[in-house]
């Protein structure tokens, strides 16, 4: 098997060892268990929690230390390993501290993938600008696939879709032991202060008022990031309880109907580099952000009838923009603004604001804001809770609008 191809079998089942249950927990919480928002938002904070801290301390691990596809098989291993004791909890408090240590084993993974392709790619003369793109968007796929999988099995909302997850991802830690391999680079000065291994000198771009701006609307957005991950399953899956949609496509497939949002990500990529060039950042940070309002907002009026279905699929495709267009424009603009001495620390800091602090905010608030406002004997109100998410997006988006200022420079962003 070619290097490409070897890669590519790395990072879809990256990615299908997350998607078998990302998506469906919220139903697995809320229909099969009945816990609380509360209780599955502080369940699904650990996906923040674990990126704040995990993927710099790896990245340390595999820089002076151990190889890197070592590493990261023995994380994928313990990932697995963890997993398999998901269906045998039975309560919220518990399942938070094995999520959470199934995290901090899986969240440093995801970097650790593009440092090892990275580091064979451009061993072996690649251009890694050109090759690495169409080996990532297997990681898309294999996502879907692990969604559809966990749909057709019948596994959305039981614990079997834990055990898909483990299996493949032992069967993945076992085969990063074959890659070539990938010694630690001593990248690291030895007199580094703590403060630069971590990579938080970069923190000192908060004194920039254009800066720290970006970066708090990067959490702002990293808190609705989330949402869709959370509830979407959830969501369709309840149309069940309403008689006329108990039997619908849509409930009986709501996995594969969520997965036409990662479908629409790997399309709204191709179109980036247009629309930068035709747009400039800001206003491709701001049409992620009027894609949040849709897509929550479209949610909010869709079911599964013949006369609203559209809504829930436009919803879906929506996302494609939604996440790619703040994820990918958001990295270019600290890719073109900040001290290349500092640059992947300043990366590293956007990552943390979003799929960190948002993250975990996110998770947090919206989960005691649904228990609070949008939970009654009969259920849970889902327009409410879609149309709550729609307005703050709207207020983030307008915020953005008036105070985040950044003047479009299309050689500059296009050549990035």
């Amino acid at each position: 098997m070619s290097l490409k191809n070897r890669l590519i079998v790395m990072s879809f089942l990256q990615f299908f060892v997350w998607g078998a249950w990302l998506i469906t927990i919220g139903t697995y919480c809320f229909n099969a268990k009945g816990w609380t928002g509360a209780q599955f938002g502080a369940i699904f904070s650990t996906l923040a929690l674990s990126s704040l801290f995990m993927p710099a301390l790896t990245g340390i691990i595999a820089d002076k230390w151990m190889n890197a596809e070592r590493l990261y098989g023995l994380l994928q291993i313990s990932y697995g390993i963890v997993l398999f004791f998901v269906p045998q909890v039975n309560d919220p408090d518990t399942l938070y501290y094995v999520i959470f240590l199934a995290m901090i084993f899986y969240m440093p993974t995801i970097s650790l993938s593009n440092s090892i392709s990275y580091n064979i790619l451009k061993r072996n003369n690649f251009d890694v600008i050109k090759v690495f793109p169409p080996i990532r968007v297997w990681g898309t796929i294999g996502f879907i696939a692990a969604m559809w999988i966990t749909n057709l099995t019948g596994s959305k909302a039981n614990g079997n879709q834990f055990i898909i997850a483990a299996f493949v991802a032992i069967a993945l830690g076992i085969y990063s032991f074959t890659l070539p391999k990938c010694p630690p680079q001593k990248s690291i000065a030895k007199d580094a202060s703590l403060i630069e291994m971590l990579g938080l000198n970069a923190f000192k771009l908060l004194g920039n008022m254009k800066m720290a701006l970006f970066f708090i609307f990067a959490m702002f957005l990293g808190g609705a990031l989330q949402l869709t991950n959370m509830y979407g399953d959830s969501f369709l899956d309840d149309f069940k309880l309403i008689p006329e949609f108990a039997n619908s496509f849509v409930v009986k497939y709501s996995t594969i109907i969520m997965s036409i949002s990662q479908i629409s990500e790997t399309l709204f990529i191709l179109t980036i580099p247009f629309f930068l060039k035709r747009f400039g950042i800001k206003n491709v940070m701001l049409f992620s952000m009027i894609a949040w309002v849709l897509r929550f907002g479209l949610f909010a009026y869709g079911n599964p009838s013949p006369e609203l279905l559209w809504m829930i699929i436009l919803s879906c495709v929506v996302y494609g923009m939604a996440f790619d267009f703040f994820n990918i424009s958001g990295s270019l603009f600290v890719e073109t603004t900040t001290d290349p001495a500092i640059r992947s620390s300043a990366q590293g800091l956007f990552m943390m604001m979003t799929n960190g602090v948002g993250a975990f905010l996110g998770s947090k608030i919206s989960g005691i804001i649904i228990d609070k406002y949008y939970t009654t004997a009969e259920g849970k109100d889902w327009h409410g809770i879609w149309l709550s998410f729609a307005i703050y997006s709207l207020i983030v988006a307008i915020l953005f609008a008036i105070f985040f200022k950044h003047k479009h420079d299309p050689k500059l962003e296009v050549k990035h």
